[in-house]
């Protein structure tokens, strides 16, 4: 390899806006994320009800059929 032109490599900090850290390999040293498989909804499992829901909630308008009686 040729010297002085590949990027340093760190074992870099990931932070998520959730509070979760790990570390991983990159040309960076600290990288900070959105969203990480701690909080995302596809990870964490809530996607699948959250989605149900938002259908139920859908069919309930169209039909006009009032919670809580």
């Amino acid at each position: 390899m040729k010297e002085g032109i590949h990027p340093n490599y760190y074992q870099a900090k990931v932070v998520c806006n959730c509070g979760n850290e790990f570390v991983t390999g990159s040309t960076k040293p600290e990288i900070h994320v959105e969203i990480c498989s701690k909080c995302h909804s596809f990870y964490t499992g809530q996607q699948k009800a959250a989605q149900a829901r938002g259908r139920i909630d859908k069919f309930n308008r169209k039909y006009g059929v009032q919670q809580g009686k």
